[in-house]
């Protein structure tokens, strides 16, 4: 697997620091093909990216532990917010200050589930512009020779349509991906209910919930559905980024939130 890097430029610009981080992680995953070709052989880079993925979601695993974390105190503290809205049950403002000020005082962030995802984006990205580059540094971009069986890792679901069609090599495996997608899709709408059916929306008072909490707690049993969408639309290779973490996300939740 060839090297790849970037002229310096004497400018040391903001687009050259990440041209240098964009030729390490092409190295990098090219390694990790390297190492797996005996393996897996033509889908070395595809076996690759799927165990990069479970590197960084061993990275952000800590603090998935402590967001479960946050959501048992979160949980916990539901009779004492029980309390506030029969105190403030006149007052919608002075009721989500004592809310949040409770949250501070129990040293528990509202917004902690959402770091692990937010921390993901860069490797997303980066794969996402790896296998939509056809060249690194001035050099062709090897790694779009790789494929996942008969779909080249930086084609897209629309490609595939047009080559062999649905049922062709690479439309299969799409309908392969989609079909995981769904079955951990439909696992995550049936906890993500009996979550929300447990805790209960949070009233400011007797017909009205927070200010946009009403939308988030409809939509979000349905988000891990919009998965299918982005895996037709992204290269293949950052399908798999996302798919592999969705499914580790749906394990890793099931375990955690027991």
């Amino acid at each position: 697997m060839s090297q790849y890097r970037h002229d310096e430029t004497p400018e040391g610009s903001s687009m050259s620091v990440f041209m240098s981080v964009f030729s390490v992680f092409a190295d990098l995953v090219g390694h990790f093909a390297d190492l797996l070709q005996p393996l897996f052989g033509a889908s070395a880079a595809a076996a690759a990216i799927v165990l990069f993925t479970a590197l960084v979601r061993l990275l952000v695993h800590p603090l998935s532990r402590a967001a479960a974390r946050g959501q048992k105190v979160r949980t916990a503290l539901q009779p004492k917010i029980a309390e506030l809205q029969k105190k403030y049950k006149k007052d919608p403002e002075k009721l989500r200050k004592a809310v949040l000020e409770l949250h501070v005082e129990e040293k528990v962030s509202p917004v902690s589930g959402c770091l692990p995802s937010l921390l993901q984006l860069p490797a997303f990205f980066l794969l996402y512009h790896l296998f939509s580059s056809t060249s690194i540094g001035g050099q062709a971009n090897g790694l779009l020779s790789h494929q996942l069986l008969d779909a080249p890792l930086g084609g897209r679901w629309a490609d595939a349509l047009g080559g062999g069609g649905v049922f062709g090599g690479a439309g299969l495996v799409y309908l392969g991906l989609f079909a995981l997608v769904a079955v951990v899709a439909v696992f995550n709408y049936r906890r993500t209910k009996r979550t929300m059916a447990a805790g209960g929306p949070v009233p400011v008072g007797d017909r009205e919930q927070v200010p946009g909490l009403g939308a988030v707690g409809k939509v979000m049993p349905f988000m891990s559905f919009f998965t299918l969408f982005t895996v037709a639309v992204v290269p293949l290779a950052a399908a798999l980024y996302v798919v592999t973490s969705t499914a580790w996300s749906a394990v890793e939740r099931a375990v955690l939130y027991s």
